[in-house]
C-alpha cells in the first residue's frame, strides 16, 4: 500500500537538498529515571510498540526527475537494530555533556534509503538517569504528529486524555433546509468567501514582503555543519499567573520571554535591536484532534516581528500579544493554507521544481523560527521508569541559524534551542535568558492587583 507525500511534506526534502549542511530532522529528548534498561529488552519492547504506526517501517521511494510525488513504501529490509542505537556521555554526565551530544546527533542526516527515524539511548547521565533522543524527519510528520508518535513509545501508549487538546479546525456549517434560510446562507457564505479571499490576498502580500525585505542580522546566513543545543524549563503554573494578570495566552508569554532573551543576545553581539530585527516564522497548527494519529504535516505560518526593540517587559508582552492577534485575524494563515491546497492540486513535477528553486534562493527576510507544540499532560513511563523531562529539538534550514521549539509536558513548559555553531557562542545563555524573562514577568504579576479574569488557557497559537 503506497502513500504519497504532500507538496508540503516533500518541501522539507527539497529544503534539505538545497544545503548539504542541513539536517531536517525533528528531535525529542526525554530524560528518564535510572537505571537504563537492557538493550535487547528495550529493542524488543519498541519493536512491538512501533506496530501502531506503520510509518516507522516504511522508507521513501522517489521518482526520476520528480515526475511523481515521493511515496512511502514498506521496507522489506527493515531492521529495528539499525534504528535503535546506544551511546554514553563522558563523565560527569551533566546537562552540558548531554546537550553537546544532542547537537552532534541532530546535525547528522538521516539515511533516506531506510525509514527516516532513529532512537538514541544515552547512558552515563548524572544521578543515575538516562535519556532517549528520537529523531524523525520533518517530511514524515510535523511537531504535533511527532509528539503523538513519541508518546506511543511510553508504557501506557496514547489515550485521548493523555495529551493536551489542540484547537479543532472549524468546519463550515451546513445551510438550513428552509429556502429563505438557504438564500440567506448563500449570501452570507458568498460574503465570507470574498472576505476570506481578500484576507488571503493581503496575507500573500505580507508574506512576500516579509521574505523579500532583508534583515541585517547575524542570526541568519550560511549554516555550518556543527550545532549547539540547550534547553530551558519553566513551570506552567508560573506562566498561567502571568496569563491571568495580563489577559494573554501561554504562547504570548513564551514568545515574550524568547523575545527578551534574543534582545539580550543582539545587544551582546553589538547590535542595536530595532523594530524589524527579529521577523520570526511561527508555525500554526491546522491539525484537528481527530487527525492526531495521521503522520504528515498540517501547518500554516505567521511572520510577525518580535519586539526586541522594546525594553519594558510588560510592554513587550503586550506588544507580542497585539501583534500575534493582529496576524492571526489577518491573511497570513489563510495564505499559507491556500498555497498548500493549490500546490497539492498541481502536478508534482511542476511544484517540485518551483519549491526546489525557492529553497535555493538566499532567504534573508526571516531571522528565526519559534514553534509551540502541546505535549503529554500526564507523566509518562518508559520501561517502568518515569520520564522526568521532555525537551524538543527543532531543525535549522533556509539560512535560519537559530530555532526555538516549545513543548508542554506534565506541569512544565520546555524550550529547546538549536543554533548554528558559528552563530551563537553561548546558547546556554539564550536558554537561561528565557527562564529569567518568565521569572521577571511572574514577579511583576504578583505585584498587580485585581487581575482580569479569563477563560481556559490556550497552549498553542
Amino acid at each position: 500500500m503506497m502513500d504519497q507525500l504532500t507538496t508540503l511534506d516533500a518541501g522539507f526534502l527539497k529544503a534539505e537538498d538545497a544545503d548539504q549542511r542541513v539536517s531536517l530532522a525533528i528531535g525529542g529528548l526525554a530524560i528518564i529515571e535510572g537505571p537504563a534498561p537492557d538493550q535487547e529488552a528495550l529493542v524488543s519492547a519498541f519493536a512491538h510498540r512501533i506496530r501502531a504506526c506503520p510509518r516507522f517501517g516504511q522508507r521513501l521511494r522517489l521518482h526520476p526527475l520528480d515526475l511523481g510525488a515521493p511515496e512511502w513504501v514498506d521496507d522489506p529490509d527493515f531492521d529495528i537494530h539499525r534504528h535503535v542505537r546506544r551511546v554514553a556521555v563522558p563523565h560527569p554526565g551533566d546537562d552540558g555533556e548531554l546537550y553537546r551530544l544532542i547537537a552532534d546527533l541532530m546535525a547528522r542526516r538521516l539515511d533516506r534509503h531506510r525509514p527516516l527515524w532513529e532512537l538514541w539511548v544515552v547512558e552515563g547521565l548524572a544521578d543515575g538517569r538516562w535519556a532517549m533522543l528520537t529523531k524523525v524527519h520533518h517530511c514524515m510528520a510535523d511537531g504535533i504528529a511527532v509528539t503523538h508518535m513519541l508518546a506511543g513509545f511510553s508504557d501506557d501508549g496514547v489515550s485521548d486524555g493523555s495529551v493536551y487538546r489542540i484547537r479543532p479546525v472549524q468546519e463550515p456549517k451546513k445551510p438550513a433546509a428552509n429556502p429563505l434560510s438557504v438564500l440567506g446562507g448563500l449570501w452570507q457564505a458568498s460574503a465570507a468567501v470574498m472576505a476570506g479571499a481578500v484576507r488571503a490576498a493581503q496575507g500573500v502580500a505580507e508574506i512576500v514582503a516579509g521574505l523579500m525585505s532583508p534583515a541585517e542580522s547575524p542570526l541568519n546566513g550560511p549554516i555550518s555543519d556543527l550545532r549547539r543545543y540547550s534547553g530551558a524549563r519553566v513551570p506552567l503554573a508560573d506562566i498561567e499567573k502571568v496569563c491571568q494578570a495580563f489577559d494573554v495566552t501561554i504562547n504570548d508569554v513564551a514568545l515574550a520571554a524568547v523575545t527578551e532573551s534574543y534582545r539580550n543576545l543582539l545587544v551582546k553581539c553589538g547590535e542595536r535591536p530595532r523594530r524589524d530585527s527579529l521577523r520570526t516564522l511561527v508555525p500554526v497548527s491546522e491539525r484537528s484532534d481527530d487527525a492526531l494519529h495521521t503522520t504528515d504535516n498540517r501547518v500554516s505560518l505567521m511572520l510577525p516581528y518580535l519586539p526586541v526593540d522594546e525594553e519594558n517587559p510588560v510592554q513587550r508582552l503586550r506588544t507580542v500579544h497585539a501583534r500575534l492577534r493582529r496576524t492571526k485575524v489577518g491573511g497570513q494563515r489563510a495564505a499559507g493554507n491556500a498555497f498548500v491546497s493549490i500546490a497539492n492540486r498541481i502536478p508534482f513535477a511542476l511544484t517540485a521544481r518551483v519549491v526546489g528553486l525557492l529553497t535555493r534562493l538566499p532567504q534573508r527576510g526571516v531571522v528565526t523560527v519559534a514553534t509551540n507544540v502541546p505535549g503529554p499532560r500526564q507523566p509518562l513511563r518508559v520501561m517502568g521508569r518515569r520520564v522526568v523531562a521532555v525537551f524538543p529539538v527543532p531543525p535549522l534550514a533556509m539560512q535560519l541559524r537559530t530555532a526555538v521549539a516549545m513543548l508542554s509536558y506534565a506541569d512544565d513548559l520546555y524550550f529547546g534551542i538549536l543554533a548554528d555553531y558559528d552563530a551563537v557562542d553561548d546558547v546556554d545563555e539564550l536558554a537561561r535568558g528565557i527562564e529569567r524573562a518568565v521569572a521577571r514577568l511572574v514577579a511583576i504579576s504578583k505585584r498587580r492587583k485585581n487581575p482580569p479574569t479569563r477563560g481556559p488557557l490556550s497552549l498553542v497559537v
